[in-house]
């Protein structure tokens, strides 16, 4: 294979092989996320037949753990999180000292040493948001109460790893390892809790920057960007903010990549374009995660469960039996319902990309040995696997429990979970709210202006963000006649008289002025003086033009209405009649 299409090679054969074996694991009734992981496999080394160019399927992999992080962070709700902050917080910091503790006893039974266990145990004590939300949503259990707890727990934990991720190659050297190459560890003549805070500080200093500067600027950028029009320099933007605060994050502040990408979903999340953001960035998401997954996948040596298969049961019993008794009984100790407790522990009984990051990381660090990142490699696609029957046998039990011990379930947990239904109930009304006003917005505007009803609600959308608001006092000259035609009049509230030869002429709140200046590219024709307190959304020239050059019919209907109304003052002035033209 020449060099200059192994990369054409590497993501068209990952493209293909994860398409057709992630159809197949959905057929079976398994995550496609196991046959992204079987296609990575098949295109390993360590399998006969293609193999792919390591060297890049490792860059594509850092790309997808980027864009996977982004999507992390623009998702990431402040108010959902401090919702069920009484459950979430507590549970998953206790499960992964837990789960870490226990991963350093078993690999210290195996030989290894306290880095190799500190990473093997983190490895193990996160689960997958991909696993965890498709499990949520075909059991339709996302908006439940149990289904909010179990996602925020896996956002508590996703924080905790990106600490994890910050903090690990500063101790790398104090728990066996080396330094990473041009990592924040690397401190010449620091010692290591001086390097430690030096990292922390400069994490803070990149923290504070994200959240006090970033919502200042990156929501006044996509409106900037997003009033051009253009869908794909949206999107584009919306990229280049996402790879630029991760690149700018590292070189400068010495932060992963993973983080930085992070923080850049954390303030887009802010925007009131979050939501279109996410939607068109994506698609691009979705493929370099797969290709993430691919490439995690060619990592893996099918040898190992031949090679040391109790190393990988042990490590299964951890993930499955141990994660999930270990969250049942927080949940139940903090004294939630016996119900939310399976669903949580049934939901969280896996461990995905996280793990796979947490891995690599120790393996480039020297904490990891290689068996380990093949033990967690293997636990993970086996856990994934099983995880829709521990789902299954978690809901059984419930139904169980419920038969046998009704007022047990009932009752047991009943006053805390009816404090976070409030609390949800709150935060779900405060949404909704927040949706009912855009949709009012858009229907005021398809009310007022019927003329907006001929393009689709994207298109809607798009408008209310080329609008310009303006408002006039009563008196106030709105347009001059012979003044150059800089925009399109939309007269929301209140009224003005266009002043013409004769007997003015009153616009009421749904008219529209000032687009003949527009279409001809000529002068204004009269003057428009509001005589009411007025309020206006202008359309200036050339969004004007950008807009109906992609809504013909739009354009088209304006410019009928503009015919009508100059026929209209033609005919007016023969007869010596107040005219009645646009200005």
């Amino acid at each position: 294979m020449h060099q200059e299409v192994s990369l054409i090679a590497t993501v068209a054969v990952s493209f293909v092989g994860a398409a057709i074996l992630g159809y197949l694991a959905d057929r079976v009734r398994l995550p496609p996320l196991v046959g992204y992981l079987l296609a990575g496999i098949a295109m390993g080394p360590m399998t006969p037949g293609f193999v792919a160019d390591a060297g890049l399927a490792s860059q594509l992999a850092e790309m997808g753990v980027i864009l996977l992080m982004f999507g992390v962070g623009l998702h990431f709700s402040t108010a959902d999180l401090l919702a069920v902050r009484g459950i979430a917080v507590p549970g998953a910091i206790a499960r992964i000292v837990i789960v870490t503790l226990l991963g350093v006893l078993l690999v210290q039974w195996w030989g290894w040493g306290l880095g190799a266990g500190i990473v093997f145990g983190l490895s193990l004590s996160v689960a997958s948001t991909v696993v965890l939300l498709k499990a949520l949503e075909e059991r339709n259990l996302l908006n439940s109460a149990s289904g909010r707890v179990a996602v925020g727990w896996l956002i508590v934990e996703d924080l905790a790893t990106v600490l994890a991720l910050v903090l690990l190659p500063a101790l790398a050297e104090l728990l066996g390892g080396h330094a990473a190459s041009g990592g924040l560890a690397q401190s010449a003549g620091l010692s290591l809790p001086l390097t430690i805070v030096l990292t922390l500080l400069k994490v803070g200093a990149f923290a504070v920057m994200a959240v006090f500067l970033g919502p200042k600027i990156v929501p006044w950028l996509l409106t900037l960007v997003a009033r051009t029009g253009s869908r794909e320099l949206f999107t584009l933007t919306v990229l280049a903010i996402a790879l630029g605060i991760a690149f700018g994050s590292a070189k400068i502040f010495g932060v992963s990549f993973a983080l930085g990408a992070f923080f850049a979903g954390v303030v887009m999340s802010e925007s009131n374009l979050s939501h279109r953001a996410a939607a068109d960035s994506l698609p691009l998401q979705n493929a370099f995660s797969v290709l993430f997954f691919v490439s995690v996948g060619m990592l893996f040596d099918p040898s190992i469960l031949v090679r040391q298969p109790m190393a990988v049961i042990s490590a299964l019993a951890l993930i499955i039996v141990g994660k999930t008794i270990i969250s049942f009984l927080i949940v139940v100790m903090l004294r939630y319902p016996v119900g939310m407790a399976l669903t949580v522990s049934g939901g969280l009984a896996q461990i995905g990309e996280f793990s796979f990051i947490l891995a690599s990381l120790g393996i480039s660090l020297g904490l990891l040995p290689e068996d380990g990142q093949d033990i967690i490699l293997a636990s993970a696609i086996i856990s994934i696997t099983l995880n829709p029957l521990v789902c299954m046998g978690a809901e059984a039990l419930h139904t169980e429990v419920h038969a046998r011990w009704p007022t047990l379930s009932n009752h047991f947990g009943r006053r805390r979970h009816e404090v976070l239904g409030r609390e949800l109930e709150k935060i779900r009304a405060i949404n909704e709210a927040r949706e009912r006003k855009h949709q009012l917005e858009m229907q005021e505007l398809i009310e007022t202006f019927p003329l907006f009803a001929k393009v689709d609600e994207d298109s809607q959308e798009e408008l209310l963000l080329l609008f310009r608001p303006k408002t006039a006092l009563p008196g106030e000259r709105v347009v001059r006649k012979g003044g150059r035609g800089d925009g399109m009049y939309f007269l929301s509230s209140g009224a003005v008289e266009v002043q013409l030869p004769g007997e003015p002429i009153r616009l009421e709140p749904g008219a529209f002025f000032g687009e003949m200046a527009l279409l001809s590219g000529g002068r204004r024709t009269a003057d428009v003086v509001a005589v009411d307190f007025c309020q206006f959304f202008v359309l200036e020239r050339r969004d004007f033009n950008m807009f109906t050059a992609k809504h013909p019919v739009l354009r088209q209907a304006v410019s009928e209405m503009a015919r009508e109304r100059t026929e209209m003052n033609v005919m007016r002035q023969k007869h010596d009649q107040p005219s009645s033209v646009d200005s």
